[in-house]
């Protein structure tokens, strides 16, 4: 456990996310705080005024999920420490300075290859903090009937992908199993309806999808991890099916790349005669790494801009 996760002061510096070392200087030894990266110190968890040393901060593109990481990290910083915010300038950079004098700050801005970077020093007294957080922070929603927090995809509907997906499931999915990308659990809790699944790991790269699902999914049969499984993972070996909704977004930009990785872990994974089913938008060219890594790909379902596929190994 870290310092960061036990509650105690950190002479660390702090970063939040990946800033590129051409905009601002990211101390090595600084402390990764990012959900988005498996390993991460909670942000959550530092103590009000308690952190000596400065933080970095690529501020996320969502209104309410980037000030709720800025009031977290503004509250734990102690007074007098260094504060570097940035941000695209058509990803809430645009929007930085305002809502950082908001919060109280006297803010220095430049502009820097199509970036905004704000340098701040915390002030004793800040303003507007518990009102972010409290925009941010996790909650039930009635409409989905599960918890979830602003930051996580698709974070208070069901996205028109999954719920192509949903609609041509089988409904009697059975062995051993895993959801890549998992989520909230959406596609996960369907899944588990069907009695002849005897296990189903969870994956996603998203601390707070991990924990929402952990409260919205407490079937026995699943397992839950905080993971990027765009890495090797030995433990998923010989499985019967892989259901996923890959995303093609990192960064707030385009990745293809991203489903194609999905594909390969998931025909690694499968046993010979497993089937993976998967749904992505109809513009992304996923057919050409299916055909290569599968023995048969199904076209399912084509509607409202979204396409459903079962590949079988």
């Amino acid at each position: 456990m870290s310092n960061l996760e036990s509650g105690a002061a950190t002479v660390r510096p702090v970063v939040y996310g990946l800033p590129s070392d051409e905009l601002v200087d990211v101390p090595q030894d600084a402390l990764q705080v990012s959900p988005l990266i498996p390993g991460s110190a909670r942000l959550e968890d530092m103590q009000t005024a308690a952190l000596p040393g400065s933080a970095v901060v690529l501020a996320p593109p969502g209104t309410a999920e980037r000030r709720y990481a800025l009031a977290l990290v503004l509250r734990a910083l102690s007074p007098g420490e260094t504060l570097v915010v940035l941000a695209p300038k058509d990803r809430g950079g645009s929007r930085l300075g305002k809502e950082l004098a908001g919060f109280g700050c006297a803010v220095s801005e430049e502009a820097r290859r199509h970036h905004r970077i704000c340098t701040v020093s915390r002030p004793a007294s800040l303003d507007g903090l518990d009102e972010a957080i409290e925009e941010g922070r996790s909650r039930h929603v009635d409409n989905l009937a599960l918890c979830t927090q602003p930051g996580i995809f698709s974070w208070n509907r069901v996205d028109p992908g999954s719920a192509l997906l949903l609609k041509h499931l089988p409904k009697k999915l059975a062995g051993k199993g895993a959801d890549f990308g998992c989520g909230l659990g959406i596609l996960a809790l369907a899944v588990l309806h069907a009695e002849t699944v005897t296990s189903l790991a969870m994956i996603d790269i998203d601390r707070r999808a991990v924990e929402m699902a952990r409260r919205n999914v407490v079937d026995p049969r699943a397992t839950i991890r905080w993971a990027d499984i765009r890495q090797p993972d030995p433990a998923l070996t010989r499985l019967d099916f892989v259901v996923m909704n890959p995303p093609f977004h990192d960064g707030g930009a385009e990745d293809q790349a991203l489903g194609k990785v999905f594909i390969a872990r998931a025909a690694d994974a499968l046993r010979s005669g497993g089937t993976l089913w998967i749904t992505a938008n109809q513009h992304l060219p996923y057919e050409a790494p299916l055909r290569a890594a599968f023995r048969t790909v199904t076209p399912v379902a084509s509607e409202g801009g979204f396409k459903v596929y079962e590949a079988r190994k």
